[in-house]
């Protein structure tokens, strides 16, 4: 079948363009997206080097299922992840299915693999054309693992439950299932943008006693109050490695600290600055991905800190989508809100402007 997609040029650029489709094999599903989320990730794929379907958020209706597809049926509503777990691996049977030394795109180091579906599934102009994260979301239809889908059980707009498969995950995840934070324990989170709003919340649902929101956009604070935070701190640009924000937080946790801080704000030059928010044997958090090379005063180590870098909240997807998905029924996992705006397939340029711009804490393409 024909299908509007993004296409990622490899060189800093992409096209809307039509690929075509084909039908599932084995324990793979086709899958009609319905809404597809736009992040930092997405904008950096098109600068990987090689043309991909673009995207790796999204929801949508399963439409055909491969011989070996046992979970899912035509007609089934289902969100999708991208760290597909295999369950057999040596990772995976430790438990750390976001790892899988299988299909991890991340673990081997191309994002446009693991776990896909077979390549062949999608062609471009004749030419088979790899998927994002082996899921290629900003396309009206993809072809994907049975692995890679959660079922939606709850009732949920498909663009809120298009952003839960990354910073929702990472954000919640991150305070759940890596800090393990524990309830009344005072939390810093450094930048509020989609990933920072949801380790907010994510520490709220926790039961956190104080949530500190540190960021440089009065508006974002703002935001940040909405979704938990008890205290925010307004920070300088100039403020190198936030030390002087320290010690605010330091003012607000009784002299020593607080108890974990989490970095969201990809700046490599703030990559250490969680280290300087916490009190002796507190946890920092490196949720944000930075992936370049930083300089560390070990000083800030001092005495007992723990500094962790989870991937994408440790999730595990039949585990915690579900459980995600109660969250939001029962009111306290906030997502329709989180969703700022909509866009149409061919408006994605807008939707990249409005996130570089930090106009939006999170931004949706929706399919007709």
């Amino acid at each position: 079948m024909k299908a509007r997609a993004a296409i990622a040029t490899g060189t800093g650029g992409f096209q809307i363009d039509t690929i075509d489709v084909y039908p599932p094999q084995g324990d793979e599903l086709l899958v009609e997206l319905k809404a597809a989320g736009v992040c930092h990730t997405d904008f950096d794929s098109m600068s990987w080097g090689k043309p991909l379907v673009m995207g790796h958020e999204g929801a949508g209706v399963v439409r055909q299922v491969g011989p070996q597809v046992t979970r899912f049926k035509p007609g089934d509503a289902v969100m999708l992840n991208w760290a597909i777990p295999c369950g057999r691996c040596f990772q995976c049977q430790e438990g750390n299915q976001h790892i899988c030394e299988v299909n991890s795109p991340v673990m081997s180091g191309n994002r446009a693999s693991g776990g896909h579906a077979a390549p062949e599934r999608t062609t471009l102009n004749g030419h088979p054309i790899e998927r994002a994260f082996s899921l290629g979301t900003l396309s009206e239809y993809t072809v994907v693992r049975e692995a890679a889908a959660v079922e939606i059980t709850v009732e949920m707009p498909f663009p809120s439950a298009a952003i839960v498969g990354c910073g929702v995950m990472t954000g919640y995840g991150s305070v759940v299932n890596a800090a393990k934070v524990k309830p009344g324990r005072s939390v810093v989170v450094l930048g509020t943008g989609g990933v920072g709003l949801n380790v907010i919340q994510g520490a709220r649902i926790a039961g956190a006693g104080m949530i500190i929101a540190i960021d440089v956009n009065a508006n974002r604070l703002d935001m940040a109050r909405r979704y938990g935070a008890t205290h925010t701190i307004q920070a300088d640009r100039a403020d190198a490695g936030l030390l002087q924000t320290a010690q605010q937080v330091k003012a607000l946790t009784h002299g020593r600290g607080a108890d974990y801080a989490f970095e969201c704000t990809a700046i490599p030059e703030l990559g250490a600055a969680p280290l300087a928010m916490v009190r002796n044997a507190g946890m920092a958090v490196q949720v944000s991905g930075i992936e370049q090379t930083i300089t560390i005063d070990m000083n800030l180590f001092e005495w007992d800190k723990i500094y962790i870098n989870p991937l994408y909240g440790q999730c595990r997807p039949d585990i915690d989508f579900p459980i995600l998905q109660k969250l939001y029924e029962k009111g306290d996992l906030i997502l329709d809100d989180l969703v700022t705006q909509t866009y149409p397939l061919h408006d994605l340029q807008l939707a990249f402007d409005d996130m570089l711009a930090g106009r939006n804490a999170k931004g949706v393409i929706v399919f007709n």
